[in-house]
């Protein structure tokens, strides 16, 4: 039996964000499927997507070098085979977006950068 999460309180996190860049992919690939995100809710499953690349979050709010950040382990697939995938990663605020780092166990590192998504509320950094 899993524990229920317990509530997170409101944090500039929150919201969907769409990956502009990822250090070890090219623009075509990590869009392939769907526009590539990552997504931080209130009280409710969080996700990114990216490629065929696809995981839930479990993330905890924290400090990276003195700044407010994310980290997070993750649990996916990769919809091209169905291979289960997992891993880690964490962000920090930088602007209106996040700059942060997606791992795959035993695969890939790679840096990012997401940009506030059009129409898509995200609390404004304080």
């Amino acid at each position: 039996m899993m524990a229920k999460k317990k509530p997170k309180p409101e944090s500039p996190f929150l919201g969907r964000r769409h990956i502009a860049s990822i250090s070890t992919w090219d623009e075509s690939d990590f869009n392939e499927e769907v526009q590539a995100y990552i997504e931080f809710k209130q009280d409710t499953l969080d996700e990114f997507r990216f490629g065929y690349v696809q995981g839930e979050l479990d993330y905890r709010e924290g400090q990276r070098d003195g700044e407010p950040a994310l980290e997070w382990s993750w649990e996916g697939s990769d919809s091209a085979d169905g291979r289960p995938l997992s891993g880690r990663g964490w962000a920090k605020m930088k602007d209106e977006g996040l700059h942060g780092l997606i791992a795959i166990h035993m695969g890939d590192e790679s840096e990012f950068e997401a940009e506030r998504a059009a129409g898509i509320r995200c609390p404004k950094r304080k």
